[in-house]
């Protein structure tokens, strides 16, 4: 951390460093979160199969396993991933398990996300 006489002679707003500390602080819980989430989000499978629910009404692992050309295992292993941070829920039909989005709130997210990137 630089001392206050060197930051003062390049660059130095108290009121937009108070600002932003402030800020950190107020969402100490959840930067933690967030990097956990944006870790997720750094799979390209783990994307494919939001961005394929984004669409889908449900689908089972073998649905997703063909579209991202993965083994049912490797594809059962991120659909897991992606339940256990409560992306996705579960509907049981005899044995076959359907995956879905579990949040409209995350279908906003992404569709957003699209939406941010083709500008």
């Amino acid at each position: 951390m630089p001392d206050r006489a060197t930051a003062a002679a390049n660059c130095f707003d108290p009121a937009a460093v108070a600002r932003a500390r402030k800020l950190l602080h107020r969402n100490r819980n959840a930067l933690p979160r967030m990097a956990e989430l944006y870790k997720l989000l750094a799979n390209p499978v783990r994307l494919k199969i939001l961005l394929i629910l984004i669409d889908s009404e449900r689908l089972c692992v073998g649905d997703f396993a063909h579209v991202v050309e993965l083994s049912i295992a490797a594809t059962s292993h991120q659909l897991k991933l992606l339940k256990d941070a409560g992306w996705l829920s579960t509907e049981h039909d005899g044995k076959l398990v359907y995956y879905r989005l579990a949040s409209e709130g995350l279908k906003t997210a992404l569709l957003g996300d699209l939406q941010l990137l083709s500008q």
